[in-house]
């Protein structure tokens, strides 16, 4: 799972647990000028990822990680798809981060405030 917040300028994406070693990261920091939106999207989870590399991927379990797939990178770190919120990023190294949430409707709305008052 991840926790997102908003530090100034920046969209920070905190992965807590075990997700660390999975997804091979703790922290992703985003200026807030790359962030075009965000969603709630259950059903991405079952969209195909593409190429892993680094990360894990056990299907109905966990995705988590860098994959590759269309010329884009994605960042995933999912277990439950319900929970699942996707970030829309430009000019970053990843395409999109695919994130499970605690709470999507809320993150979305952090991230969406966010961009659209800066």
């Amino acid at each position: 799972m991840a926790r997102i917040s908003i530090d100034g300028d920046s969209l920070v994406v905190e992965i807590e647990g075990l997700d660390k070693l999975w997804a091979l990261k703790s922290r992703l920091v985003i200026p807030l000028v790359n962030v075009r939106g965000a969603t709630a999207d259950p059903g991405i989870v079952g969209d195909p990822k593409g190429l892993r590399a680094p990360g894990a991927h056990i299907p109905g379990v966990i995705a988590a990680g860098t994959f590759h797939r269309d010329g884009e990178k994605v960042f995933w770190d999912v277990h439950d798809p319900a929970k699942a919120v996707v970030i829309e990023l430009a000019d970053e190294r990843y395409a999109r981060l695919v994130v499970e949430v605690a709470d999507p409707r809320a993150t979305v709305a952090l991230v969406e405030r966010a961009t659209t008052t800066r």
